[in-house]
């Protein structure tokens, strides 16, 4: 995972979202500071899956800390669920820029559009369970697709399905059942390739949705129809663009902004309009120009022209003109320390 800005939320070349390198775990379980077991599918570490087998699970598995780690999780988003429950000890946790401390008891939602990380910067001591299902969305907006296997009755599925797309709240306190069924799972990792351990492995997650259904009817602090509308897709997007230059920086048309939010040149204008008082291209070169200034400042080893081309502008004399525009001095004149004029 890159240190410094991680990749964009809606775009990375195609259609890839950035999602959690597993890099600092596989390093710490190498070097045999944590515990680690997991059956997984692509980059996660652990025991290989067969694409068919539980198709959607992209990963389980749990870890267990027992000393101080000098590692953490990079903020990251992932392409499925992840749930993931905290047994014993203590854990710094983030998503969408709020801080929680967890503790042993604790449970974590994430959505596939929100980015979290798991440390300050490094991990605590405990024993974490997680499990990343993919249920086919990356925006609000996109209807979800449970896996076939996933078998709660169709009332159930629908009453969990809505409950996670319409809030966003992302720590519970789970119950005594599902920590008992993380530890079966647990114990199917194990036991992997035995008889019998993939059925158990797909009734241990069917139970856990199902436990998670009731902790959310209880716990959860509001529900918003809001969460899911195009609006909401449009916002997101607008604060990556702002907070993430790696984003920012991708090639954008206007086209290919609305195709990445799910709607037409329109509705992406329209939303964008009601969001931020701006067109989307004014918006994106604006977040540009914010990212770039804050380079000049801070990365002394690039040129102006090197900033341009790595904020996204395909001509250091546009980006120039611009800069000018927007900030009343030349970029070098504000590397050097200018005063930036009261901004009307």
């Amino acid at each position: 995972m890159k240190a410094s800005f991680p990749s964009p939320i809606y775009q990375s070349g195609a259609d890839r979202f950035e999602i959690d390198s597993c890099k600092a775990q596989m390093k710490a379980m190498s070097e045999g500071k944590i515990e680690l077991h997991a059956l997984s599918k692509g980059h996660y570490p652990g025991k290989r899956m067969n694409s068919n087998i539980l198709p959607g699970l992209s990963s389980i598995g749990f870890w267990n800390c027992r000393g101080s780690q000098d590692w953490g999780l990079e903020p990251h988003r992932n392409e499925g669920l992840e749930i993931v429950f905290l047994e014993t000890g203590g854990m710094d946790f983030e998503v969408d820029g709020r801080n929680h401390l967890l503790h042993a008891g604790n449970m974590t939602i994430t959505r596939p559009w929100q980015m979290h990380k798991l440390g300050d910067p490094n991990i605590g001591r405990g024993r974490l369970y997680w499990l990343i299902l993919d249920v086919e969305v990356r925006r609000p907006n996109q209807e979800w697709k449970w896996p076939e296997w996933v078998v709660l009755a169709l009332r159930d599925l629908s009453e969990l399905t809505r409950k996670l797309r319409q809030g966003e709240q992302s720590v519970w306190t789970a119950n005594p059942r599902i920590r008992e069924i993380f530890r079966d799972l647990a114990d199917c990792i194990l036991r992997w390739g035995e008889p019998g351990v993939t059925s158990r492995l797909a009734v241990g997650v069917n139970r856990l949705l199902v436990e998670m259904l009731d902790v959310l009817a209880e716990q959860q602090l509001e529900e918003s129809p809001e969460m899911v509308t195009r609006r909401r897709t449009v916002d997101l997007f607008l604060r990556d663009l702002a907070d993430n230059p790696a984003s920012s920086a991708e090639p954008w048309t206007l086209k290919s902004m609305a195709k990445q939010c799910g709607m037409g040149i329109t509705a992406m204008a329209k939303y964008c309009g009601e969001l931020v008082n701006s067109g989307p291209m004014a918006y994106l070169n604006h977040c540009r120009l914010e990212h770039a200034a804050r380079a000049l400042r801070e990365k002394h080893g690039l040129s102006v022209t090197e900033i341009a081309m790595w904020a996204g502008f395909n001509s250091s004399q546009y980006f120039a003109t611009l800069f000018r525009k927007r900030y009343q001095m030349t970029p070098m004149g504000y590397r050097a320390g200018g005063l930036v004029p009261p901004q009307g």
